[in-house]
């Protein structure tokens, strides 16, 4: 364990903490699509991403849900931190994007160690930062981006993440994440199409570079 956390955490972390975190935690796989934290539930671990990238959704009460944004390696999520802090029930849902693996710290270490390690603590505070920046963006999108704008930073984001210019999601799929129907998503990637910036494959969509 210890040289997994080394391998991803020693440019960030102090040896010592290091050994802690190598003590305490430990290591899951989950595979693409898999349920992670679920609305409603008490986070007691925080999760530290080793590989892969998760999505974080918020629910709409009055239907369905909204991406919020994406964590990749090396990240957290912010909102989980608050609800292990505060032992609140989660208000995100979080999904695997890819097949993922990270390593869980329980609760308990996460509050010792920002009291004890000034790295932890600049690392908790980036990711509150971070996050903020990414709802704060996601708000933007939703009050001044015209929905072809939003699918495709949506569309970008993804390839990013997956790291390769084709995307393997349904018309549906991306209908869910931006919370609106799949005749619309449809209806505008053929008009992205049109314009040249996308390809429209069977099984994929392909972003043009």
């Amino acid at each position: 364990m210890l040289d997994i956390v080394k391998e991803n955490y020693s440019a960030i972390f102090e040896e010592k903490l290091l050994e802690e975190i190598a003590q305490v935690a430990r290591i899951y796989d989950f595979k693409e699509g898999d349920v992670l934290i679920d609305f409603g539930d008490y986070i007691k671990n925080m999760p530290l991403l080793l590989k892969g990238a998760i999505k974080i959704l918020r629910e709409d009460f009055d239907e369905g849900e909204l991406l919020l944004y994406f964590i990749e390696k090396g990240d957290t999520c912010a909102m989980t931190m608050a609800c292990c802090l505060g032992d609140t029930k989660s208000e995100i849902k979080a999904v695997a994007e890819t097949d993922v693996k990270l390593i869980m710290i329980p609760v308990s270490k996460m509050e010792e160690w920002l009291g004890k390690y000034k790295s932890w603590r600049n690392f908790v505070f980036n990711s509150y930062n971070n996050r903020l920046k990414e709802m704060l963006t996601a708000i933007d999108n939703l009050a001044f981006m015209n929905m072809d704008e939003r699918l495709l930073n949506y569309l970008f984001e993804k390839a990013k993440i997956n790291k390769t210019n084709h995307i393997q999601n349904t018309h549906q799929e991306i209908a869910y994440d931006l919370h609106t129907s799949r005749v619309v998503i449809s209806r505008l990637l053929k008009a992205l199409e049109n314009e040249g910036r996308i390809k429209l494959h069977r099984a994929s969509i392909e972003i043009v570079v």
